[in-house]
């Protein structure tokens, strides 16, 4: 069994404060072991939705392991004295976990987006780490009828990392509600990770992510997302207003 990794409470949201290299060793001996795990990467957006929400917090209380997705959350930890080693983001410990499986010979499910999208993405995945299968991919629209058929079509093709982008309402819930059916070793929600990786969207720069604005890029590129982002000031209120209570 794999130890436990250090955690700091985010609003009672148990992030993880382990770097990337550790995370991806972590999971890895998970997977090797046979011990299921499910990741959140998550941001400000869901903590704020935790924090108002007792049903979706009870729902993200049952993760293994929940990481720094946002730049949001870095910073809260550190105002609060509790400093994460970094932000893990989805998009790179998705492709992380691809080389460590192209090493290992691993199979790999992409469930969820557009048809075009998802094809896309696993064209290009399949191109860029040839030794891992992509075993099978779907895309995800589909409702609770059609719930039975998908599980049974991942479970056939014995994967051990299951990629899910179905928004961030149904993703996290949908995996938590079939995981145990689903069996499968590593699940991960993904959220736009697919629209990056397909080509539809682009990544924001690299000096844009240093300069912590890579929500600005995606913004511009999606502004359909500007209702969401409305959070994130909010969040930061919040933290700077509850600072001896962020992390009970």
């Amino acid at each position: 069994m794999t130890k436990q990794l250090p955690t700091v409470s985010i609003y009672s949201i148990p992030f993880s404060k382990v770097g990337m290299d550790d995370t991806i060793q972590y999971l890895t001996e998970r997977i090797e072991n046979g011990q299921q795990t499910h990741v959140i990467t998550a941001n400000p957006i869901m903590v704020m939705t935790a924090k108002e929400n007792a049903a979706y917090k009870a729902m993200m209380l049952k993760a293994d392991l929940i990481v720094p997705d946002g730049v949001g959350i870095v910073w809260a930890a550190k105002k609060v004295g509790q400093p994460v080693a970094e932000r893990v983001t989805g998009i790179e410990l998705l492709q992380q976990l691809m080389a460590i499986g192209e090493k290992r010979r691993w199979r790999a499910f992409l469930l969820g987006t557009s048809q075009e999208v998802i094809e896309a993405a696993a064209q290009k995945l399949q191109m860029q780490y040839p030794q891992l299968k992509i075993a099978g991919y779907r895309n995800g629209f589909f409702g609770e009828k059609e719930d039975p058929e998908v599980i049974e079509q991942i479970k056939a093709l014995d994967v051990q990392l299951l990629f899910v982008a179905r928004g961030a309402e149904t993703q996290e819930p949908w995996i938590v509600r079939y995981r145990e059916q689903l069996g499968v070793p590593l699940i991960m929600g993904v959220g736009g990770s697919f629209d990056v990786l397909s080509g539809k969207l682009k990544r924001a720069p690299k000096v844009v992510q240093k300069l912590r604005l890579e929500w600005l890029f995606r913004l511009l590129q999606e502004p359909k997302r500007f209702g969401r982002m409305l959070v994130l000031p909010k969040f930061v209120l919040h933290v700077l207003k509850d600072k001896e209570k962020v992390t009970k």
